[in-house]
């Protein structure tokens, strides 16, 4: 049954009436009854008649009826609610992904690179009503996807970055990515622009400063979070390939420029964040999912049921019946 609801609640402020009204009826019941006085009583047989004992059904009758009708002029509704979606007003985003040989470092489980293909993947999933690129660097950078719709492609593009695929110069130029990921959106006319930078090093490359970089996305108001990918402490890092493929490891310190990736977040009106495993590497891009929602602009209309006429009818029907009763069963003894 759907939810009743009252235009006019007020109205129930009279049912206060009825309590009073009891109390009177019961007062004055014994002056609403013709008397007659005699000497005494002892030839006379008394007997109680059912009608008398019903006589006061028909003051609960007339008020029963007035309740009816306070209940109708509080006009009881069922609402029924339509919804209608507007258009989506949807977030152009850039994923810049650090592809440095560094990211095969074994402190996430394969390794760096893999868990952030798995957890990057089921970010593009969450944004359904957004366009989403990708953008890899390392020494050098380039566009990998475009900003675009298509969330199969662009899952295949990152599932498909391997570092047997890469033809890119080794190293990591954070401020050639930036300002790479920063040109496929400064042409964008969506409400909000986002990159998500993600490195797991220092920079030590390219021909663009990472300061400047930052600075560019400031002026076009592109907003960029920053993750710094790594364990504290000592990681596996892959120092050769074997002549048969294999990748010899070793271990060495992991060494992040975190400073440099607060002042970017904190100039463009981002946040950093750090991953040190796979879980808190889930968790950040969930929090940067929350943190950027698109707009998904809903009209309710409202389409009322009116309740009140079986009221109306209820208390028609009460006040004919005690009417009836007054004039057929009841007029010889009121």
């Amino acid at each position: 049954m759907k939810e009743i609801t009252f235009l006019h609640p007020g109205f129930f402020w009279l049912l206060l009436l009825l309590p009073l009204a009891v109390g009177w009826y019961w007062l004055k019941k014994k002056e609403q009854s013709a008397t007659l006085r005699i000497s005494a009583v002892d030839g006379f047989r008394t007997a109680s008649s059912w009608k008398s004992k019903l006589k006061p059904v028909l003051f609960g009758m007339r008020l029963l009826a007035l309740a009816c009708m306070i209940v109708a002029l509080a006009r009881p509704r069922t609402p029924d609610v339509t919804n209608r979606v507007g258009s989506i007003e949807g977030i152009d985003i850039v994923m810049a992904m650090d592809v440095s040989t560094s990211m095969l470092a074994r402190d996430l489980k394969p390794n760096r690179f893999e868990a952030l293909k798995k957890v990057a993947a089921d970010f593009v999933d969450a944004r359904v009503n957004d366009r989403i690129g990708l953008v890899v660097y390392a020494g050098e950078s380039y566009t990998k996807i475009p900003v675009t719709s298509d969330k199969p492609l662009v899952k295949q593009a990152i599932n498909s970055t391997s570092f047997e695929t890469l033809m890119i110069e080794d190293g990591t130029a954070i401020g050639t990515g930036l300002a790479t990921a920063v040109n496929r959106l400064k042409e964008s006319k969506a409400k909000s622009r986002i990159i998500i930078l993600l490195t797991d090093g220092v920079n030590n490359g390219g021909v663009i400063d990472p300061a400047t970089a930052a600075d560019i996305a400031k002026e076009y108001k592109i907003k960029v979070y920053t993750i710094g990918i790594g364990t504290n402490g000592m990681a596996e890092y892959p120092m050769m390939r074997m002549p048969d493929g294999s990748i010899l490891y070793d271990m060495q310190e992991v060494r992040i420029d975190e400073d440099l990736l607060k002042t970017i977040a904190k100039k463009t009106g981002g946040k950093y964040f750090r991953a040190t495993t796979n879980s808190r590497l889930q968790e950040i891009y969930k929090e940067i999912d929350k943190l950027e929602t698109s707009e998904l602009p809903e009209t309710k209309y409202f389409n009322y049921k009116e309740k009140f006429r079986i009221f109306v009818w209820a208390a028609f029907g009460l006040l004919l019946l005690e009417a009836v009763a007054r004039r057929t069963f009841y007029r010889s003894i009121i």
